[in-house]
This record gives structure tokens, C-alpha cells and sequence, in this order.
């Protein structure tokens, strides 16, 4: 017998069509997280394309799936309850319902983000070319359609189940591992047959370019870093804690600047999470002293195996060549032992202390952040304005901002913004067109690119400088504003389930380290994935 509610719906009906929907939808996700990452064809030599194909073959076959259920749901609905349910999912999809807002910001904005493409894509002069991506990335108005066509179908129909994000971190391990084993270059997939020698150490696991490889290790160890600083299952909390051990080695052994960015976003974001609780310091203060640890083992591994690894670079080498790694090592588990004796000692009687503020910590976090960031201007202001750079020694590379920093990004940069500048204002607006950036620098700026830095530049190297130049500063803002407020919704749900906030630290330490890199099909249909799956844990919540 079936039981209707005032409106006259069908509550089992209701709930079949849900879990249909949820389980197709999860079925994708299932084969985004494990077959699509691990995937290759040629070796490296189409590594873009065969990651692009068969996301379009997930995204159109569960879109294409979920539209031809939908059209039978909706017949059986017209048939035995006159369509009612069928008025209901659509009325609600636009309005306000059980006293929650059907659009949420993120839901507004990436409405934005998608029109203003659509009206660059119309609006270009390579019309073709900004549709389909194939004169850059791939990343055109077709890939940026399945990109909100997918958010919207998982974050409105998909069931949120933890589980999922373990997969996701499951087979990130695999990924991870073929990574370290590059490091000792045992290619062990046989991947770099195809590639020059001399191109060897920045291609590695099933991913390609090394600043591709740990974006999508910096999802994982955003992921379990925050997973771990939350869990209560012992067994949970070993699980992420070993992925997260793996992450760093990974990311650290993946030797790419970008990596830098991820975990500043990490280790600066989480405090303000974890200070406000004395479970949340202990956390906090153990990964600390693991990601230190993990340092220090890889120095003694790379002494070990000199003649078999690729060697730290850059920032990590600097750590290691400083000589304090070691105290730095003894100092953070001298106060995570200290800490979590103290806490195990007076955990009755600390609850009611009123010398503890968990809010108080977080703010002094927040002056401190705010200090450090000062310090960081000025020291760029002194590096570059009053050319003192060389005072600051090995940090000097990343102080001087000219052409040549971080590989001509600095060039490109600079003649982004110039670009831009002369742009008229409809393409201010809207851009040039998706993923166009290489056909405007071929037609403006290709010689004397080539002269000045000897490489030709297709992509910006900037997410954002990417997207304003594009799709325009329409496009950009909503671009910005989908993910600032996909962020904030999970933060503010993240104590519903821990894995709201591992995507959170997943999509931050994405989105910080994307204004070095780009947003290729490779990495990118993964974070669009995560961030739908954490405001599908947000609308599952009462509060948004």
C-alpha cells in the first residue's frame, strides 16, 4: 500500500527514484576515483587526451543515464500519480523548500560561470576552437558543460556516503606509490620508454607532468590530513594517518613548486578548524611532526640511495641543507608527547577550565597568519623594490619576481595582465573564448614570447589569469565565488561528517596551488567531483 503526504506524494516512489538516481550517479563516481586516474594509453605521449576521453565517457554516459531514467520516472509519475512528483522536483529545484534555500550561492555563481562561457564561446572569434578546447587543454565550453551539468547532478541526486572518499584515497594510494618508485626511478610501469631522457624526472605515475602528479596529491593529502584530524575510529584514524604519510612522501618526492602551495593551504587552514578543541591541538601538532619526519627520513633515504634517486629541489632542499631539520623533528613530537600527556593527564578537569579558549587560540592564529603574510610583503617589496634580493640568500629565487621566475611565469604573467589590458570591453567581460589563451599569445605576442623566454605559452600557468583572459572577468568572478562559497558551506558543515571537511582541504589546496598551474582534464574533473560531493554533505545538513 502506498502512503502519500499532504501534497499527495508518494513516499516509497519518492524514495526509488532517489537511490536509482544516487546509485547511478555513484556507479560514476566509483570509476572517476579508481579506473580514470590510473588510466593510460600511450605512455605520456597522450596522456592528456586519454584522461579527457574517458571523462567524457563517465560524465555523458551517468548524465545520459540519469536523463533517460528521469524520462521514464517522469511516466510512470504522469501515469499513476499525474505527474505530481515530477511538479515537485522541478518546483523545488528553483525554490525554496522545507525551509532551505534550493540555490545556494555556489549554485548561483556557477550559473555565472557557465553563461558567461557560453557567451564568450559565442562571442569569440575561434568559435569552434572555444567550444571544443582543441587548439589548447581541452578544456573548452563541451568539458566546462559536463563540469556544471555533473555538479548540479551530484550535488542534488547523489546520496552522501563516506565510503566514496575512502575509494578516492584508496587508489590515490596507488597513484602515490608509483610516484615514490619513480623518485627512485625504477619506472616500474615502463612509462618513460616513450619519453626523451632528459624529459625523465618530470613525468611521473599514471598522471604525467610532475606539476600535474601532485595537484592531484595535494587533493589526497588535503583529504587525509583533515579526515585524520577529525576521525574517532581507531581504525579510521590509522587508515588516514598512513595516507597521509604516503601523501607527503609523495608530494615532497614529487619535486614540483606547486606542492608548496597545497600544504600552505593545508598547515595554514587547518588551526583555525582544529585550535578550538584541545582533540584538534594533539591532531594538529602530530601532523606537524609527521610532515617533518617525513622530511627528515627522505634526506637519510637520499643519502642512502644517492645514486638511485632524482634528489630534493628547491624549497625542501633548502629545509634540508639548513641543518635544523633534525631539532625541528625533535621539537614537534618533544610538544605533541608533551601536549597529549598534559590533555591525558587533565582531560576530566580541563573541560571546565576557564583559563582554555579554543576561539582565542583560533584568532591569535588568524594574527599570526596575518603577521607572517605582512612579513612576506615586505620581504617582496624589499627583494624587488629596493633590489635587495641577495640578502635574503637561497630564498632570493622566489623573492625576485622578473621574466624568469617560477619557468617565465613571470613573463607570462606580466603579459596576461598587459593583454587584458588592451582587450575592448566585451572581452574584458567575457574573454576571448575557453581555453583560447595559446591562439590570442600565437596572434599577438608569439615572437617576441619566443625571443624572451625561448618557449611558446598556450596557458597562463594561472587558474585565474587563465579564466580572465577566456571567459572574462564575468566568468572569473563566478568562478571564484562558486568555490569561496562551495568552501564556506562546507565549513560550515563539516561537523555533519569528517568527509565535508577532507573535501574541503582537498578543493583548498587545489585551488591555492592552480594560481602556478593549470586546470587540465586530467586533475581538474576530480576536484569539480569532490566539491559536488561536499555541497551534496551540505545539503544533506539542515544548516546552509
Amino acid at each position: 500500500m502506498r502512503t502519500k503526504n499532504s501534497s499527495g506524494l508518494s513516499k516509497s516512489f519518492t524514495e526509488t527514484c532517489s537511490a536509482i538516481a544516487s546509485g547511478v550517479i555513484g556507479v560514476a563516481l566509483v570509476f572517476l576515483f579508481t579506473v580514470f586516474p590510473l588510466i593510460y594509453d600511450n605512455s605520456y605521449i597522450n596522456i592528456l587526451e586519454t584522461k579527457y576521453h574517458y571523462f567524457c565517457i563517465f560524465a555523458i554516459g551517468m548524465l545520459g543515464t540519469l536523463l533517460a531514467l528521469g524520462i521514464i520516472m517522469a511516466c510512470v509519475d504522469l501515469i499513476e500519480f499525474r505527474g505530481v512528483h515530477t511538479r515537485h522536483f522541478f518546483v523545488g529545484f528553483f525554490s525554496r523548500r522545507e525551509n532551505k534555500a534550493a540555490l545556494f550561492t555556489a549554485d548561483m555563481a556557477v550559473l555565472i560561470f557557465w553563461l558567461s562561457s557560453a557567451i564568450s564561446t559565442l562571442l569569440s572569434a575561434y568559435p569552434k576552437e572555444a567550444f571544443l578546447g582543441n587548439k589548447g587543454r581541452y578544456s573548452g565550453l563541451f568539458l566546462l558543460n559536463l563540469y556544471v551539468m555533473c555538479y548540479f547532478a551530484i550535488s542534488r541526486l547523489w546520496r552522501p556516503k563516506k565510503w566514496y572518499l575512502d575509494l578516492f584515497l584508496a587508489s590515490g594510494m596507488i597513484l602515490c606509490l608509483l610516484g615514490i618508485t619513480d623518485y627512485f626511478q625504477m619506472d616500474i610501469l615502463d612509462l618513460h620508454k616513450a619519453i626523451a631522457a632528459s624529459q625523465a624526472t618530470i613525468f611521473t605515475s599514471t598522471l604525467g607532468n610532475i606539476n600535474t602528479y601532485t595537484a592531484y596529491v595535494g587533493l589526497i593529502m588535503g583529504a587525509s590530513a583533515a579526515m585524520f584530524s577529525l576521525e574517532k575510529s581507531p581504525p579510521k584514524i590509522l587508515w588516514y594517518y598512513f595516507c597521509m604519510i604516503v601523501s607527503f612522501t609523495a608530494i615532497i618526492m614529487g619535486c614540483s613548486d606547486n606542492a608548496y602551495l597545497s600544504m600552505a593551504a593545508l598547515f595554514g587552514g587547518l588551526p583555525f578548524v582544529l585550535l578550538a578543541n584541545r582533540e584538534g591541538i594533539k591532531r594538529y601538532l602530530i601532523i606537524i611532526a609527521t610532515f617533518f619526519s617525513v622530511i627528515q627520513l627522505i634526506d637519510i633515504t637520499n643519502q642512502i640511495f644517492a645514486d638511485r634517486v632524482i634528489g630534493l629541489e628547491s624549497l625542501f632542499l633548502i629545509i634540508v641543507n639548513s641543518g635544523c631539520l633534525i631539532y625541528l623533528v625533535m621539537l614537534f613530537w618533544v610538544l605533541t608527547l608533551a601536549y597529549m600527556s598534559f590533555h591525558k593527564k587533565h582531560e576530566e578537569t580541563l573541560g571546565s577550565s576557564p583559563s582554555f579558549s579554543g576561539k582565542s587560540l583560533v584568532f591569535w592564529w588568524g594574527v599570526l597568519i596575518a603577521a607572517f603574510m605582512l612579513i612576506l610583503c615586505f620581504m617582496f617589496f624589499d627583494a624587488n623594490i629596493r633590489g635587495n634580493g641577495a640578502r635574503y640568500g637561497a630564498l632570493q629565487s622566489y623573492l625576485v619576481f622578473n621574466d624568469s621566475w617560477g619557468t617565465s611565469r613571470g613573463y607570462i604573467w606580466k603579459k596576461s595582465l598587459e593583454l587584458y589590458s588592451n582587450f575592448p570591453m566585451p572581452r574584458k567581460l567575457f574573454g576571448y573564448g575557453p581555453d583560447t589563451f595559446g591562439l590570442l599569445t600565437n596572434n599577438k605576442i608569439r615572437q617576441e614570447m619566443v625571443e624572451a623566454t625561448g618557449l611558446f605559452f598556450d596557458s597562463a600557468h594561472n587558474s585565474i589569469l587563465q579564466y580572465l583572459l577566456t571567459i572574462g572577468l564575468v566568468g572569473t568572478g563566478g568562478y571564484l565565488v562558486f568555490l569561496l562559497s562551495s568552501m564556506w558551506h562546507m565549513l560550515k558543515n563539516r561537523q555533519r561528517n569528517s568527509y565535508i571537511l577532507g573535501v574541503l582541504f582537498a578543493v583548498a589546496c587545489y585551488v591555492l596551488q592552480s594560481t602556478v598551474n593549470i586546470d587540465l582534464p586530467i586533475v581538474t574533473p576530480v576536484m569539480w567531483a569532490l566539491v559536488s560531493m561536499g555541497i551534496a554533505g551540505c545539503r544533506a545538513s539542515k544548516e546552509v
